[in-house]
């Protein structure tokens, strides 16, 4: 209950400065790319629920002669690498706070379709609100591995606490300065998740 009542004091808090900034950056997205500025998409959340979840688009609609998307390095534009370096492009999300859907911290929400990829260890990274930033976000971000990441999102849903809470806020904004681990080696933003070879998968 404190988590939450945190999540919507901060939230209400900034809007003096997101609201401004937002709008700024639709303006932007709407000369550069056209309509829509925003990307929604379903995502997991608590318990694995669906929701939607809302933030500025960041490339093109670019297709090859087949009619399929083409490969997001080549619809990333100009515009959208500066949005995601700085996570402006995450702003939306703050709505999605506010409804409950999402938390300031906790682990980000991926694709419905790597449910079913998951390990029974991997998949206890549903047992929280999904995150604004996280734990895996301040230790590697986009530059780790999955197998990695998803150790650091069940690290922090068994050690998670106010203070962590605060430290990962600090740490999210000194990476975000240093713009480290944007994406992994060779790709715009991270490669799919195909399952842990290694393991079992969960029922």
């Amino acid at each position: 209950m404190l988590k939450r009542l945190i999540d919507i004091a901060v939230t209400l808090v900034a809007s003096p400065l997101l609201i401004p900034l937002g709008l700024i950056i639709a303006l932007l997205l709407r000369v550069k790319l056209g309509s829509p500025v925003l990307f929604t998409q379903t995502r997991p959340g608590l318990n694995g629920v669906p929701f939607r979840l809302i933030k500025f688009r960041t490339m093109t609609e670019d297709r090859d002669a087949s009619g399929a998307l083409l490969p997001d390095d080549r619809r990333l534009t100009p515009l959208g690498r500066a949005l995601r370096r700085t996570s402006l492009d995450e702003m939306p999300e703050f709505w999605n706070v506010l409804k409950g859907e999402m938390s300031l911290v906790g682990p980000r929400p991926l694709l419905m379709d790597y449910l079913d990829k998951y390990d029974r260890e991997q998949a206890r990274r549903h047992e929280v609100r999904p995150g604004i930033t996280g734990w895996a976000q301040v230790n590697g971000r986009n530059a780790i591995s999955w197998e990695q990441r998803f150790a650091l999102d069940v690290w922090y849903v068994d050690h998670r606490s106010f203070w962590l809470d605060i430290r990962i806020l600090v740490r999210t904004i000194w990476q975000i300065v240093k713009g480290e681990g944007i994406a992994a080696p060779g790709h715009a933003t991270m490669p799919p998740f195909t399952g842990t070879a290694s393991r079992t998968t969960k029922d």
